[in-house]
């Protein structure tokens, strides 16, 4: 029982297997094209498949499909530049669709696959917009509105290459009408009206010309054998009566009034012909002018429209230079003068944080020097002082050992005995004129240690007095 469970096995288990396999194979309809992509070979994006059908692997592989259904697209270019300038409307319909060419189908599976018609057309109305402006640009108004044909060449020799690169091909292009806001297209028609009008009339006054003569001549042939016959009849009838002379005579008169007749006949019938061709040939040359003035109009009006659009988009390009270059010079002197501005700035802010550090540093000093004075104010502010009197020193004496005595001549009114005496009396004047210590410090509300020494009060009062009861001396 067991070994005939082992081949029902394998065979549900082969089964399974053929049902999955056959799942995987994908297979392609008419009208699409499949395309694997994923791990599909080297140097390969995907694998497209026109017609038949392949095997998906899972995991490594998946596949979608590319519509072949052809697109209509219409470009209704308006106010196109030709080759002379001549701004034309093309309104035109293209018929496009995804290309089954190998290589072209790659394209397509690269560019278009998982896009929706409407991107795909949106894509290629843009690529045939810009092309077709690029072909009117490139041939005349007479080349585009004559030779339809090598207008329709030139638009497929740019429109085409360029739809293959996103994997499409164009299948149909029709160009409705064209016209142009100069009525440059209305005027060569109308020249191309009157020259037939003009070689209609002038083979009509040709076979008129002909048709004359014609008859000018049977009508000559005819009396002429009328003649003939008359003579013959007259002469067989009087050849028994009359003289030969005589009838030669009257044959010869005869015959000579018949030529002349005829002559006559064909210079009427040549002067009528004259007539006919002269005039017809008038016709025909004032035609020609008229055709010819209206030419030179045109002409003229399609120059004068050049021109005056040359110069517009002259003067519109100046006029953009000078925007740009004094957009420039404003954003420039914006940059030069916000640079200024923030070095400016950068200074002040970097004095204001110096100064403050300063500030910072000195409080945290003087704060750390109260401490150690055991919070004593005063006392902080003695030890100070102390260290300027130093300073204080110096500077008395700098001042002091400046003055040049030898130079200093002094006239003292109070009767001294001697120059030497009273030049003696000024310098110690001027050295007690100098304040102590003890009064500078008292000056700034510091009271120095007694170590320092001290003023005795009456004697400060007596110098005082003795100073202003003394006249001062002048140098």
């Amino acid at each position: 029982m067991s070994y005939m469970l082992i081949p029902l096995g394998l065979i549900i288990i082969v089964f399974f297997m053929i049902v999955y396999m056959a799942s995987r194979y994908k297979r392609c309809p008419s009208d699409k094209i499949l395309v694997v992509f994923g791990k599909v070979g080297s140097g390969r994006s995907a694998r497209c498949i026109h017609g038949g059908g392949t095997m998906v692997w899972p995991i490594v592989q998946d596949y979608a499909f590319l519509s072949l259904t052809p697109m209509t697209i219409g470009i209704p270019l308006k106010n196109a530049l030709s080759m002379q300038n001549i701004r034309i409307d093309v309104p035109s319909s293209f018929t496009v669709g995804v290309s089954t060419d190998p290589g072209i189908m790659t394209n397509a599976a690269e560019r278009l696959l998982h896009l929706g018609f409407k991107e795909i057309e949106q894509m290629a109305g843009e690529i045939i917009f810009g092309q077709l402006r690029l072909t009117v640009a490139s041939l005349t108004i007479e080349q585009i509105n004559q030779d339809r044909e090598s207008f329709l060449d030139s638009i497929r020799k740019n429109v085409e290459p360029e739809l293959n690169k996103i994997g499409l091909y164009l299948i149909n292009v029709n160009i409705t009408d064209i016209s142009d806001e100069s009525d440059y297209i209305e005027s060569i028609g109308k020249k191309a009206a009157a020259e037939a009008i003009n070689r209609a009339k002038v083979d009509v006054a040709e076979q008129e010309k002909a048709g004359a003569i014609g008859q000018a001549e049977a009508n000559r042939e005819k009396e002429i054998r009328v003649a003939e016959n008359v003579a013959e009849s007259e002469k067989g009838r009087k050849r028994a009566e009359a003289d030969q002379r005589i009838f030669v005579h009257a044959q010869e008169a005869t015959a000579v009034g018949g030529e002349n007749k005829a002559k006559a006949d064909i210079a009427g019938v040549n002067a009528d012909l004259a007539i006919k061709e002269a005039e017809a040939l008038q016709r025909g040359e004032v035609a020609k002018r008229h055709a010819e003035v209206e030419i030179q109009k045109a002409q003229y009006l399609a120059e004068q429209e050049r021109l005056t659009a040359a110069e517009v988009v002259k003067e519109e390009i100046e006029k953009r230079k000078i925007e740009i270059a004094a957009e420039a010079e404003a954003e420039r002197s914006r940059r030069t003068a916000k640079g200024r501005a923030d070095a400016v700035l950068a200074e002040y802010e970097a004095e204001a944080k110096g100064l403050r550090q300063l500030l910072d540093s000195k409080a945290a000093g003087y704060q750390a020097l109260i401490n150690s004075c055991s919070g004593d104010a005063r006392a902080a502010a003695t030890l100070l002082m102390v260290e300027k009197l130093e300073e204080i020193v110096e500077k008395q004496v700098e001042a002091i050992s400046k003055l040049k005595i030898d130079k200093i001549t002094v006239w003292d009114s109070s009767g001294g005995s001697g120059m030497g005496s009273s030049t003696a009396n000024f310098v110690s004047s001027l050295i007690k004129s100098l304040p102590p210590l003890q009064e500078v410090a008292a000056m700034a509300g510091v009271e120095l240690p007694g170590y320092l020494g001290s003023i005795k009060k009456d004697r400060a009062a007596a110098e005082s007095d003795k100073s202003e009861n003394k006249q001062v001396p002048s140098v």
